[in-house]
């Protein structure tokens, strides 16, 4: 088995479906925030787009990997806040941060460009030029995108789990 494509066997449902979205064509942040799109209280098709400018490190910028945007955006949905209140921010950051932080350890960045090894002419190329790469056997069996859409998903159902069960303990 390639190393870039997981192995199901093992992988959880929400796992699973973010990497059933990812081969059918929907960018890495799609794939991550529309497989838990149900915790989020929202259809699929909604975080479908409200994910969609994100693969590709933000629209093809190579900046911040799509899988940690979606969580991000997954962290903001559902343990945010909404009052400007430092300690509320505080917080909040220190939960995405955590996540940021096993992340990098898993993958050893954030950063899309590093994660697909592009070099600087590539990412040059790939800014100026908002098309799409073409999916195709080669495209998901060179990529290591499709570990990174499980690898988010399992680092955040691992911190969906151990939250909750810091709630119930508070």
């Amino acid at each position: 088995m390639n190393g870039n494509i997981p192995d199901e066997s093992g992988l959880s449902p929400r796992q699973k479906k973010a990497l059933t979205l990812f081969f059918s064509g929907y960018n890495c942040a799609q794939a991550v925030f529309g497989a838990l799109a149900d915790l989020a209280g929202l259809g699929e098709r909604d975080a479908l787009r409200i994910a969609s400018s994100f693969g590709g490190g933000m629209a093809r910028q190579r900046e911040t990997c799509g899988t940690v945007s979606a969580a991000a955006l997954a962290l903001g949905y559902l343990y945010g806040y909404d009052q400007p209140d430092r300690e509320l921010c505080r917080a909040h950051y220190a939960l995405v941060s955590a996540f940021c932080n096993r992340f990098r350890a898993e993958n050893g960045s954030l950063s899309c460009a590093e994660l697909l090894r592009l070099t600087a002419e590539k990412v040059a190329r790939d800014r100026a030029d908002s098309t799409p790469t073409p999916r195709s056997p080669d495209f998901y069996s060179k990529r290591p995108c499709a570990r990174l859409v499980v690898s988010s998903v399992e680092i955040l159902e691992a911190m969906l789990r151990e939250n909750e069960i810091k709630n119930k303990a508070e």
